[in-house]
């Protein structure tokens, strides 16, 4: 029981030092690495500053690990066609906050290793607007228990352990 709470401890405390280290690089650091076309609508590249890439990198190593590099591609991608989706925040730290949306953020593993050079390169390809999930909006491990809503999407691709659809 002792054990369990110490856990439980240390991945908040875990979670809140990730937090407050991501947003003290969004503040120190306004420069974007990637710029968007300036235009009304939503454009094919999406803004992001060098903070959102690491960010993004974090999530592929939570989501991703061990999947192909395709597959970690399509996981920045989803996140990328979020962004640029009417129905989901417009930025990449909105969408990966978003309560609930990736499992890796509700339980601490983003912030539980540095993302690797694969990681960093999935997210990078993914901003430069490769996406091996053609539009995907969300993915999931059909080997794991997930909501039965998710199964009301349709399925596009599998890369490795995930569907992606949309």
């Amino acid at each position: 029981m002792r054990t369990k709470k110490l856990l439980l401890l240390l991945i908040s405390i875990s979670l809140v030092a990730g937090i407050f280290s991501y947003y003290f690089l969004v503040y120190k650091n306004e420069n974007s690495v990637f710029s968007k076309e300036t235009s009304s609508e939503k454009s094919a590249l999406v803004t992001a500053r060098s903070s959102d890439y690491v960010l993004l990198a974090r999530l592929v190593s939570g989501e991703a690990r061990g999947e192909p590099y395709t597959g970690q591609v399509g996981v920045a991608a989803v996140v990328i066609n979020r962004v640029k989706s009417p129905k989901f925040p417009n930025t990449i730290p909105g969408v990966i906050f978003q309560p609930r949306a990736f499992e890796s953020v509700s339980n601490g593993q983003i912030w539980a290793t540095y993302p690797s050079r694969t990681n960093f390169n999935a997210a990078r390809d993914a901003l430069n607007g490769f996406d091996p999930t053609y539009g995907s909006l969300f993915f999931w491990n059909p080997s794991k228990r997930v909501s039965p809503w998710i199964w009301t999407r349709q399925i596009i691709v599998q890369i490795g352990r995930h569907v992606f659809g949309r």
